[in-house]
């Protein structure tokens, strides 16, 4: 059933999904369902009292002159990292007394050096970071007591710390030396991957909450799509020859369905995408260059179930959202079964995911809201840094000990900012 036009059993099988769906696959308030256990604990944790976080002030150079260069920042998928810092600035965990801080923050936004097309310059990021943190170690004695353990930054970069859109380049890359110590709040996350380190904080990207609440539709609403995705299948301006742009996955979701009638996708992105998502029952999530997408953060926010085609990656606050509860995870090996894998799921089991992402609490994890609300993205982050509180023996140095070597790293890399 994965090639060719849809047959006359395919199109009977449709029919009787979107028919079954369209009478029960509504989720109303009444039929909202709380996580059990710990994990709706954890979301639902309220993180002041629990940590205090002291904030570096930086020239402008290393912050609001960026985005001031280009106002294109504050809505890429990549802005958490400037919206970090503004939450920051004004919450209850900050201090104003290094002393008593049990994190330190240093506001420096490496992905708002864009390239017209909308890129960070990932040439310059690890410059712009080095250089930040040398800055910092020069004027405060806080980096130099633990060589930046009790640190933490924001890098929401395709593959965080390793600073390049390419896995491959990123991989030989690795992470910036001199942020091997410290806590890194970033959007990729994959098992076993040098690019991610043990400890890491993984976070969704940054989806602007504005304009996807402006869009939300009634409740009522049946969803009459059964599969949902708009966005490229090939990459040919970075991969000519194909098959390296998302491992091939998502060419293979085009070859083998674009005429199924199962299946809603095109590259083509209309002006009702979030409301053709609010109807749709299953969300493709594929990888693209890394494993994340803001399509993730778009589904569980609209209540479609999100397909993650993306092994072994690890998804936002995995301590504190269910996710094998509340997505389908299909192989990247098993896309061809696609079709067959989505038809196969009990209606129940349908029901029940829903009835999951309809919790507030979900949504709201997943969202940077300007100002901040209660149980949001931003305090996500501070519950996962004060989950790690306290901090261990190792994390302080003896008098004179260092750990990192400031010279290591690409030539690039070693350049001044």
């Amino acid at each position: 059933m994965g090639t060719g036009s849809a047959t006359a059993a395919q199109a009977l099988a449709l029919a009787a999904l979107l028919l079954a769906c369209s009478g029960v696959a509504v989720v109303t308030a009444q039929d909202i369902e709380r996580i059990q256990g710990s994990a709706g604990d954890v979301l639902e944790d309220d993180p002041v009292g629990r940590l205090k976080v002291y904030v570096y002030e930086l020239p402008p150079k290393y912050n609001k002159n960026v985005v001031a260069k280009d106002s294109r920042c504050l809505s890429h998928m990549f802005a958490t990292e400037i919206f970090m810092h503004r939450f920051l600035l004004a919450s209850a965990v900050r201090t104003l007394n290094p002393d008593e801080a049990d994190w330190f923050y240093t506001p420096v936004y490496t992905t708002c050096d864009l390239t017209p097309w909308g890129h960070p310059l990932t040439v310059k990021s690890p410059r712009m970071m080095r250089s930040a943190i040398q800055y910092v170690s020069k004027r405060w004695p806080y980096w130099n007591r633990t060589e930046g353990a009790d640190h933490f930054f924001v890098t929401p970069h395709d593959f965080g710390a390793c600073f390049y859109f390419q896995e491959e380049k990123a991989i030989q890359r690795g992470v910036l030396p001199v942020l091997r110590r410290a806590t890194l709040v970033q959007t990729f996350g994959q098992k076993n991957h040098v690019c991610l380190r043990e400890g890491s904080i993984t976070i969704p990207p940054y989806a602007p909450p504005h304009k996807i609440r402006a869009h939300i539709v009634p409740p009522e609403t049946p969803r009459s799509i059964f599969v949902y995705f708009r966005g490229l299948f090939y990459d040919t301006a970075n991969d000519p020859e194909g098959g390296y742009y998302a491992r091939g996955a998502r060419a293979s979701v085009w070859e083998n369905f674009k005429n199924n009638a199962l299946f809603d996708i095109s590259t083509e992105h209309p002006p009702t995408y979030y409301e053709d998502m609010q109807r749709a029952i299953f969300c493709l999530c594929p990888l693209g260059w890394a494993p994340w997408s803001p399509r993730l953060v778009e589904a569980v926010v609209f209540g479609c179930i999100p397909v993650i085609i993306a092994d072994d990656i690890v998804l936002p606050f995995a301590d504190a959202i269910p996710w094998e509860e509340i997505a389908v995870f299909v192989p990247e090996d098993d896309v061809l079964r696609l079709d067959t894998i989505l038809t196969s799921i009990p209606m129940d089991e349908i029901l029940r995911k829903q009835r999951l992402l309809a919790n507030p609490s979900m949504k709201q994890a997943m969202l940077f809201p300007q100002p901040a609300e209660p149980r949001d993205a931003f305090h996500q982050v501070l519950n996962g840094l004060a989950r790690k509180l306290p901090h261990a023996k190792d994390v302080f140095l003896k008098p004179g000990q260092k750990v990192l070597n400031w010279t290591e790293g690409t030539q690039d890399d070693l350049k001044p900012w």
